[in-house]
């Protein structure tokens, strides 16, 4: 069936109805659809357009579709335009002749804006559920190694000692901003669209704050022409999207490299790893892996719908259908990368001793030395150019920091006092940096505490 067709004296091709048709992917929408729908038939029905006995048999109708739609064989040989004929299709085999009064005062415009933000919404919800998951990995995992060395690293070069928690802390803290940006979007998209008709508002008197509590949003859209046009709130999830993507692709990146042979800190479980087809040997992070290249698919369908609504003139334009496979495309590969990602936190096992062992064969302790002294009353520029030339001699003599007895230092610069030398093990150089957000243990202590309880709120 068409919701349209009277000023038209041939029904579109064969070819434009292939082409134009988006029930093989919006058909995910349709239970919003029949939600939005049934709280349009009530709303009708306080307008004086239904009566109490047709919006019932209308409710009760969409709510027998809502069961069928659950059924494998439901869409089978459907050959409607999108979800939206299709619900009044079967709407009207349901209902009968009281179902053409369903679209009174409804443009299929706002009906799509009303769908893809209830279902928004509660995607946004989602994953900020899966979200809340890693980060609990993250925590439970810095909690099996509280007191675990490794280097930091600046420019894939080792460059300061942190705590192995501290260092999973980081990855707390982009996925919080995640969690947030995604309650962002989720209020961007809480807003009821239905009132605004196609672009100029309703002729019909509804009562849009009331439209808007039946459905639980927020409030109203303000202006029907920006309605119509408007896809922000796709892209204010789709941005979300990729953001989080890109996190997982760092952390990806980081224990691909961890948990290899040059590395060796991480072992990672066998239900995340694969074999090789020819290699015995091989245990690939093939999870990782996929994690890092799916986050491009996300990037891409971020760029794809920019470049969809960067030129079109207000309001509606059919080009906007194609919001709906990147979102439904990104959500897809979104949760499945953080359910990926958790499992692979929740198999992770750190081998403490090789990267302390990395820490304390490198010179990660040169930025210690330095300012400490600074502290002592020497000029930053000096200490640094002093600890600078001590560097260059213990390369050039392959000595350790630990190879340096606090004698030699001395001797090798008055300035080095024993308890500056103290500073050439890693673990003490951390002590140092107990300022709020710092490595040293106590901050880092205190940063465990203060995530476990905002997550714990998150979570509520």
């Amino acid at each position: 069936m068409k919701l349209w067709g009277g000023r038209f004296e041939s029904g579109p091709s064969e070819v434009f109805e292939r082409f134009s048709g988006s029930l093989a992917f919006d058909r995910r929408l349709i239970d919003a659809d029949i939600r939005g729908s049934q709280a349009f038939a009530r709303a009708l029905e306080r307008v004086g357009i239904l009566t109490a006995d047709e919006r019932a048999r209308i409710v009760q109708a969409l709510e027998q579709i809502r069961e069928e739609a659950g059924e494998a064989e439901f869409f089978e040989g459907a050959d409607d335009e999108d979800v939206h004929t299709l619900v009044i299709r079967k709407l009207q085999e349901h209902a009968g002749a009281v179902a053409e009064k369903i679209h009174t005062g409804r443009s299929r415009n706002e009906q799509v804006s009303l769908d893809v933000r209830l279902w928004l919404r509660e995607e946004c919800d989602r994953v900020r559920g899966l979200l809340a998951e890693g980060m609990g990995a993250l925590l439970e995992l810095a909690a099996r190694y509280p007191d675990a060395v490794i280097p930091g690293y600046t420019h894939t070069r080792r460059a300061q000692a942190v705590l192995w928690p501290h260092y999973l802390l980081a990855y707390f803290e982009m996925f919080a901003r995640d969690w947030e940006r995604f309650g962002e979007a989720r209020k961007r998209a809480n807003l009821l669209p239905l009132g605004s008709g196609a672009l100029a508002g309703s002729g019909f008197p509804f009562d849009r704050e009331e439209m808007a509590r039946d459905l639980g949003f927020d409030g109203v859209t303000a202006n029907s022409m920006d309605v119509s046009g408007d896809r922000d709130f796709a892209l204010d999830f789709l941005y979300a999207a990729s953001v989080t993507m890109l996190h997982l692709s760092r952390l990806a990146e980081d224990w691909i490299l961890y948990s290899g042979e040059e590395f060796g800190w991480l072992e990672l479980g066998d239900g995340v790893t694969s074999g090789s087809s020819l290699m015995p040997q091989k245990k690939n992070p093939d999870s990782l892996e996929l994690i890092r290249g799916k986050s491009g698919r996300v990037v891409g369908s971020l760029t794809s719908l920019l470049f969809t609504m960067k030129g079109l003139p207000m309001t509606y334009n059919r080009d906007m259908q194609e919001d709906k496979e990147p979102l439904f495309e990104t959500a897809d590969q979104l949760s499945g990368a953080l359910e990926m990602a958790r499992v692979v936190i929740e198999s992770a096992r750190l081998d403490p001793e090789k990267p302390l062992a990395a820490a304390e064969d490198s010179w990660v302790v040169a930025t210690d030395l330095a300012e400490a002294l600074a502290r002592a009353g020497m000029p930053f520029h000096a200490s640094h150019r002093l600890v600078g030339r001590l560097v260059l001699e213990s390369v050039r003599a392959g000595k350790r920091p630990a190879d340096w007895t606090a004698e030699e230092l001395a001797r090798f610069a008055p300035e080095f006092t024993p308890e500056i030398a103290r500073l050439l093990d890693p673990k003490a150089g951390m002590q140092s940096r107990e300022v709020r957000g710092g490595t040293g243990p106590r901050a880092v202590a205190a940063a465990l505490e203060e995530a476990r309880a905002r997550l714990a709120q998150m979570q509520r």
